[in-house]
């Protein structure tokens, strides 16, 4: 086969290192951020929370759109919003201007991850598809520790709105690829779980506000409960509607199968211990230690490179190890990384931290490359 069956890998691997990108690029920025536009402590938060909250919260729902009106089409509409939306950014003359389209990118974010593994499923079968999947995977796990790196670089050379700029060319390339890489999927039959999409979207903005304000005003403060409480009971509500619902959003039928289960547990497991601390980290190393923006994103970049050292040297024989040995372990590591670099938050030690940074990134080596393959194999096509 040609060489030009691979573009929609590109494609997808493009589009996934720009919005996963912009998940933590602004981390490492938000004190430059600050001072340029004369922000409170309280609204920096948002210019962070307001893309992670929006992608967290639409990403099923989006999933459940793309089926219904056909997966390029809400891709390209996603990264269309995405290119205009950092535009914004990077011209905001003010904190809530950048916020609002920092929550609007979210959205679109939303769009494209939702929509990019799928879109692969339908560009390849066989091993091809194996070989995508672990290939996507590589690169959605490198982005997501690269963020911080990326931010405090560019922050550091040029200015924080060089963060934005960045992602405009990138954002452009992706969209001429898409249009011309990815094939038209099919439409479903038309149907749309409205009260699905609304209840799950409820529950997860609810739940990623409870953890926000819990960690900003305290746990038992009124405002965290009664999130938390409506957390739980729009996911008590969507459960029940699945399950009797004619079209459901999500199959109850995929939750019975208990590899399904552990691939979602291990997924959760990896992404919180590998990627949660760092925010904190990065605040820390500038307002704690005072390092520059290019010193607190050097300290970090030991992630990615530990996660590129471990992919160039066996990423190609974890295709040929047990699934849940590769899944298991690496998400071990990531969680024994995770309390090494909270464990520096009380007490500075620097090898806690750069052994917490190599073990998230060999753990994240580990899991990230087949992390979509075993998803994907247990969900029927039309569920994918």
């Amino acid at each position: 086969m040609s060489a030009r069956r691979w573009l929609p890998l590109i494609a997808a691997c493009i589009g996934t290192f720009l919005l996963l990108t912009y998940a933590t690029i602004t981390t490492i920025a938000v004190p430059a951020i600050a001072v340029g536009l004369d922000g409170s402590t309280g609204a920096m938060s948002w210019v962070v929370d307001a893309y992670t909250l929006a992608l967290a919260a639409l990403l099923v729902g989006m999933g459940a759109l793309g089926d219904a009106w056909g997966r390029k089409r809400l891709y390209i509409c996603g990264l269309v919003v995405f290119l205009v939306t950092t535009a914004v950014c990077a011209i905001a003359p003010d904190v809530t201007v950048l916020v609002v389209a920092r929550g609007a990118q979210g959205i679109a974010g939303a769009a494209m991850f939702a929509t990019l593994l799928p879109l692969l499923g339908d560009a390849y079968s066989g091993r091809d598809r194996h070989v995508a999947f672990a290939a996507w995977g590589a690169v959605a796990g490198l982005a997501a520790g690269i963020g911080n790196v990326a931010g405090g670089l560019l922050t550091q050379s040029f200015d924080w709105r060089a963060v934005f700029y960045f992602g405009i060319p990138v954002a452009a390339v992706a969209l001429a690829m898409a249009v011309f890489c990815f094939a038209d999927s099919e439409r479903g039959d038309g149907n749309i779980d409205w009260a699905g999409i609304v209840l799950f979207t409820l529950a997860a903005v609810a739940a990623v506000l409870g953890v926000t304000w819990g960690g900003d005003i305290g746990w038992a403060s009124s405002s965290t409960v009664l999130a938390f409480l409506i957390a739980i009971g729009a996911l008590t509500a969507f459960v029940s509607w699945q399950r009797r619902g004619s079209s459901p959003m999500l199959d109850p039928a995929l939750f019975r199968s208990l590899k399904f289960d552990g691939v979602l547990v291990a997924a959760f497991g990896y992404y919180l211990a590998a990627y949660g601390p760092l925010v904190v980290l990065s605040l820390w190393l500038q307002n704690g230690l005072e390092l520059s923006a290019s010193a607190a994103a050097l300290v970090l970049s030991i992630q990615p490179l530990a996660f590129v050292f471990v992919s160039a040297l066996c990423g190609s024989r974890l295709q040929r190890v047990d699934l849940r040995l590769s899944l298991g372990f690496g998400t071990v590591l990531c969680g024994i990384g995770c309390v090494a670099m909270l464990y520096v938050l009380a007490e500075p030690v620097w090898p806690a931290l750069i052994a917490g940074l190599i073990l998230t990134g060999v753990g994240s080596a580990m899991v990230s490359p087949v992390l979509p393959g075993a998803a994907m194999s247990d969900a029927p096509a039309e569920r994918a």
